[in-house]
């Protein structure tokens, strides 16, 4: 296989994730070991009692409690949970009748099962109250199975999650497949003390809970220790920490309390079973980067994401906001109404003033807002906080969710990086002008930047990207989640400024930079050097996240370089990401990481297995597919590989990456017209890629088309002009083309730029002879 093709093999999807050398090891390699171990060790054993326990004492608190989003998270389908109509009531959609009916005091569908034919279904457990419902199915397996048509609690009528698709049972959106499954996707933020279960040998779940829902010990953790205390008369009981409970919730700064919710209140990937308490967020779960595809570039909502990363990109969380300090933590709901919640914080006679918002507030005349879609903006709604500063979005069809970002609405980013805003949100008649004209006959002119500028450019590939993130990445006064999403977005840019910049990355302070520096230097093509130089340092990191992915790093590496010392810490390490792929094994992403861990340890027959499997889950996740063509294109099985490049690129027409790829097979197997033709793909997508076209030139010489060729090799040099491969390449061709005057050219701008190499000074002799004759 070419080194172009391994190049670009796809690498690391999705990781479900200095040193003080003067302290003796055997110290650090202990505490390490216990922090890789169950945190419970060592400690007197708390157990989950339930919250009968706690209602005695915790009245006002439970209280508050039922009723609410997590008391109604999860329970057990009967009369008194299930809201929908299930009076033998018909739904359809996309051709398929779907009844919903009771028998024997059981609720029933009859729909389209994972055969394709209908069939009737047992519905058991009610999931969510408001607005709207959903249900689940049991399943072979140990497997619930949610239905993705659920109740619309408002309007008091079935819909469905997806309107506008149509999803064949081989989807993995179907509700029959993993996407609907609650064991991986739902269960471990509807339930207290949540066990998956998984067991990747037989594919099947034995997934536990202690509470159904939502309870007291989801937050403060097991509470036996707590209640024996409690118990006690109150002068027998001792001095104890946090009164027993394991996980503190009270007098937390804004960090640790966000995190405590972030554990469900953010999209993610778990590292594994929840374990009260954790020291850092990335010891239990990876958080989603503002990725594109997510998030806008300025960090905005997109995708269904939750509201931690949102939240990190507030000010109000720079300067100790909580979330308690909005929310009652046992209600959940708002502590005051309206703009109220936001003048504990804010001068009324400042910010609650039309001076300020310029909008009619309620009471005052004028007219509402209609929208086409039959949405209507009452009079005095434009002048609450959450209109301008949260604008949010619908997830799931009726569920809206503000963005909680909490910022100062853009038009102008609007117009130039294409995002949305909060005018236009209401005024969706007007135009994004129309608004900036506005915001600058209130405001002033002066607008700040924003890191949205810089991430959009980045998006779109301008020429100076690279410096663009790095920049980004170095600016300590940008959120961390910012900073954090500015380095994974190097991974399209191996070269050495990026290279520096992760490095230093490595040593920050901050474990989600850390953790996002070495992912995306696993996804670099480095030597055994560098990645003992990036990656050692991280076994002693005290981050399960960082460790993991460091141990990717090294799975290269011949295990003999390595010193005794790291030989251990490493295995230590490799056991903590096979762990946690393991852990989400049910998914396609880590059956791929799977896959392309054992490829790096050369283990090839278990990384074709994982690779398999991922496919096996999901049949469009075109990484794994990618990754197998490769490995067999290690093996000498080109024609498999070929097919499943081409498949890839079928589900993935957009990504020019698969079309270059899949043209280095091509040229491999001298299948030299159809090669230039997918290679002209990949270098019109990616015209700052100069590799390609010099490739693309190359092939196009061999095949005699000289002006085709010449048009890429010179875009490959405009790219990189100081590459000494492209400056050979463009002379050689014009020598081959018996244009030696140009050449000349060519050479001399060789030994101009590299002075010190024989081989441009050793071309233009060989030109100047050439020329004489």
């Amino acid at each position: 296989m070419s080194d172009d093709l391994k190049k670009w093999e796809i690498t690391g999807v999705i990781a479900t994730l200095v040193i003080m050398l003067a302290i003796p090891f055997y110290l650090v390699k202990e505490d390490l070991k216990k922090k890789r171990t169950d945190p419970k060790k060592g400690l007197p054993v708390a157990a989950f009692v339930g919250r009968g326990k706690c209602i005695d004492c915790h009245k006002n608190e439970f209280d508050k409690w039922k009723n609410s989003h997590h008391d109604l998270s999860m329970d057990v389908a009967d009369e008194t949970t299930v809201l929908g109509n299930f009076n033998n009531v018909v739904f359809e959609h996309n051709g398929i009748a779907s009844r919903f009916y009771k028998k024997s005091n059981k609720f029933y569908v009859n729909t389209q099962g994972p055969d394709g034919s209908m069939a009737d279904f047992e519905i058991t457990h009610t999931f969510g109250a408001y607005p709207l419902q959903q249900y689940l199915v049991p399943f072979p397996g140990g497997r619930l199975q949610c239905l993705t048509i659920a109740w619309d609690v408002d309007k008091k009528k079935w819909y469905h999650l997806y309107p506008d698709q149509e999803i064949p049972v081989n989807d993995w959106l179907h509700w029959t497949n993993q996407a609907q499954n609650w064991n991986g996707m739902c269960a471990e933020c509807h339930s207290t003390n949540l066990t998956k279960g998984y067991d990747p040998k037989t594919d099947s779940y034995n997934t536990t809970w202690s509470e159904i829902d939502v309870s007291c010990e989801a937050c403060h953790g097991p509470a036996s220790l707590h209640v024996k205390w409690a118990e006690m008369p109150e002068m027998a009981r001792p001095p104890i920490d946090n009164y027993g409970l394991v996980t503190r919730t009270g007098k937390l700064n804004s960090r640790k309390l966000v995190e405590l919710c972030a554990r469900c209140h953010a999209r993610r990937s778990f590292l594994g079973d929840y374990v009260h308490p954790q020291e850092d967020i990335l010891d239990h779960m990876a958080p989603q980067l503002l990725s594109e595809g997510m998030y806008f570039p300025d960090g905005q909502i997109l995708e269904e994401v939750y509201v931690y990363a949102s939240f990190l990109q507030s000010k109000m969380y720079h300067r100790e906001v909580k979330c308690s300090d909005c929310h009652d933590v046992h209600s959940i709901k708002l502590i005051k109404k309206g703009n109220d919640l936001c003048l504990q914080c804010h001068r009324a006679n400042v910010y609650d003033k039309k001076e300020h918002h310029f909008h009619k507030k309620p009471g005052e005349k004028g007219d509402p807002i209609k929208h086409a879609d039959g949405k209507t903006i009452k009079v005095g709604e434009g002048a609450e906080c959450v209109k301008c500063h949260m604008p949010g979005r619908y997830y799931m069809g009726i569920d809206y969710r503000p963005d909680h970002s909490i910022r100062v609405p853009r038009p102008d980013l609007s117009i130039a990086n294409k995002i949305p805003n909060a005018c236009n949100q209401c005024h969706k008649d007007k135009t994004d002008d129309w608004s900036v004209e506005y915001m600058t006959k209130w405001y002033g002119q002066k607008s700040r930047p924003h890191y949205g500028t810089a991430m959009a450019a980045a998006r779109e590939g301008k020429p100076d990207t690279v410096d663009i993130l790095v920049k980004t990445a170095d600016d300590v006064l940008l959120p961390v989640i910012v900073r954090a999403t500015s380095i994974s977005m190097l991974f399209s840019y191996p070269v050495e400024k990026s290279i520096m910049a992760l490095e230093r990355a490595l040593a920050d302070d901050e474990s989600l930079i850390r953790h996002a520096a070495i992912r995306t230097l696993n996804r670099f093509p480095l030597d055994e050097k560098q990645r003992l130089r990036f990656a050692v340092p991280l076994l002693y990191d005290p981050v399960k996240g960082v460790r993991m992915e460091a141990a990717l790093c090294l799975s290269p590496v011949p295990k003999k370089i390595f010193k005794e010392n790291e030989r251990e810490l490493y295995q230590l390490a490799l056991e903590e990401y096979k762990n946690a792929m393991m852990y989400t094994g049910d998914f396609p992403q880590s059956q791929f990481n799977l896959g392309l861990l054992y490829a790096n340890l050369g283990v090839f027959t278990k990384a074709e297995a994982h690779y398999k499997k991922s496919i096996h889950i999901d049949d469009v996740f075109y990484p794994a597919k990618v990754n197998l063509a490769m490995l067999y294109n290690h093996k000498g099985l080109n024609d498999q590989a070929e097919e499943l490049l081409k498949q890839a690129y079928e589900i993935r027409p957009d990504m020019p990456d698969l079309a270059y790829s899949l043209g280095l097979l091509l040229v491999e197997k001298n299948k030299l017209s159809e090669a230039a033709r997918y290679l002209k793909i990949a270098a019109g997508g990616m015209p700052e890629r100069a590799r390609i076209h010099y490739n693309l030139g190359l092939l196009l010489q061999k095949r005699n088309q000289f002006s085709d060729a010449e048009k890429y090799l010179l875009h490959a040099l405009k790219v990189e002009p100081d590459n000494m491969d492209f400056l050979y390449a463009m002379a050689d061709h014009y020598l081959k083309r018996n244009i030696p005057e140009k050449a000349k050219l060519i050479a001399k701008q060789m030994i101009s730029k590299h002075p010190n190499e024989r081989m441009g000074h050793d071309l233009l002799i060989f030109i100047d002879r050439k020329l004489e004759k």
